[in-house]
């Protein structure tokens, strides 16, 4: 397949996902633009395939709720357009991205949001190379069903996708992602391979207290999205000496539905439980607890804070904090890379995970295969 057939490929993809989403989600506007001309028996065929994935993933993993599937299904979606792949990849010679001698690649998959791997999956295959994954047991139907998708698009990638459920072998360079602890585990049977290996990381916000409540409310967003599971959420905000944080918790009330998930509310209860009996202050609006902590990787129900008195040392602390965080909510500030209010979980394709650019690490280790980059 050339660069360009592939790139049609993936437009084709994001088409069918928006026209999923446009059956299933009201109000659901396509974003692309792209044309597609497909029958409506496989756009029908397309959509069921979508839909029983979307079904079982709730069913085997009770955190994958039907409406943070379909967000992660239309963040992708946004993305797979013929217009921004191409923008994506023009920094790239094309005769970089149809390597003579496909590698292949093992990926494994992080479970900790719906469809977590598939920038791998997509860098992978984009770039000529042959995909060798293995699942999350806690999300082994989507990206499953979406290589189904792909496969039915352009049936030349079947010799480039593969799964197992096994020990990864006969690869020339993987992509891990997992936690702290798997790091070692990737690090001990992997190693010696060229790799990228990725553990925990967290979102932070800075605010002001300028934010308008709207402002809040697509902070809200950061936060309660895939109910803070994300490598991207936003676990830690830090806020002007003397911020009104109950002001904050009345600001998040919209975000009061996760108080219908049981998972999410044990959670926070035995939080809330253990806060009381031990005297930790803390603040309380009835599903996300505020306490005070340096850390950046807060238990799911509860978020952390800090105090600043210093922008320019707060500026500070987090670059030299950045290993430990995937992104910075705030207003632009000079010096610092962040992301907008509401947008931590709509990335573009070259908002790499660990600012790691997965491309260049594949383009250049198909021309020099055996090297670590």
């Amino acid at each position: 397949m050339t660069i360009d057939e592939r790139i049609e490929a993936f437009d084709r993809l994001g088409f069918i996902f928006e026209s999923y989403l446009e059956k299933v989600v009201i109000g659901y506007k396509s974003g692309s633009g792209s044309i597609n001309q497909e029958t409506e028996k496989d756009l029908a065929l397309y959509k069921d395939i979508l839909e029983n994935a979307v079904k079982e993933a709730g069913i085997l993993n009770p955190w994958f709720t039907r409406q943070n599937v379909l967000i992660a299904l239309s963040a992708i979606s946004r993305v797979l357009n013929r217009q921004k792949l191409k923008e994506w990849l023009s920094r790239w010679d094309p005769a970089f991205l149809s390597p003579e001698k496909p590698l292949m690649i093992g990926v494994i998959m992080a479970g900790n949001i719906p469809l977590a791997g598939f920038h791998d999956f997509l860098s992978v295959l984009i770039t000529g190379n042959k995909f060798f994954g293995k699942l999350s047991s806690r999300d082994d139907r989507l990206l499953d069903s979406v290589a189904n998708l792909i496969l039915l698009i352009n049936k030349e990638f079947g010799q480039n996708v593969s799964f197992t459920e096994e020990k990864l072998s006969g690869i020339q360079g993987i992509i891990a992602t997992g936690s702290n602890n798997t790091f070692r585990y990737f690090d001990y049977y992997f190693g010696k391979y060229p790799h990228v290996f990725r553990k925990n990381r967290n979102g932070a916000a800075i605010l002001t207290g300028d934010e308008t409540p709207e402002k809040i409310a697509e902070l809200g967003g950061d936060i309660f999205t895939y109910f803070g599971l994300g490598c991207r959420n936003v676990s830690k905000i830090y806020v002007p000496s003397g911020y009104n944080l109950n002001k904050l918790l009345e600001a998040l009330e919209k975000f009061s539905f996760v108080m219908e998930h049981n998972k999410y509310m044990n959670n926070y209860q035995y939080y809330r439980s253990v806060y009381l009996l031990n005297k930790i202050p803390h603040f309380d609006n009835g599903f996300l607890l505020l306490k005070e902590d340096v850390a950046y990787h807060s238990p799911v129900g509860v978020m952390y804070y800090e105090y600043y008195s210093s922008f320019d040392k707060l500026k500070q602390k987090l670059k030299l904090d950045r290993d430990l965080l995937q992104c910075i909510v705030s207003d632009s500030v000079k010096g610092l890379a962040t992301v907008q209010f509401g947008r931590t979980q709509f990335p573009e394709l070259w908002d790499y995970a660990d600012n790691f650019n997965t491309i260049d690490f594949l383009i250049n280790l198909a021309k020099n295969p055996g090297h670590d980059f």
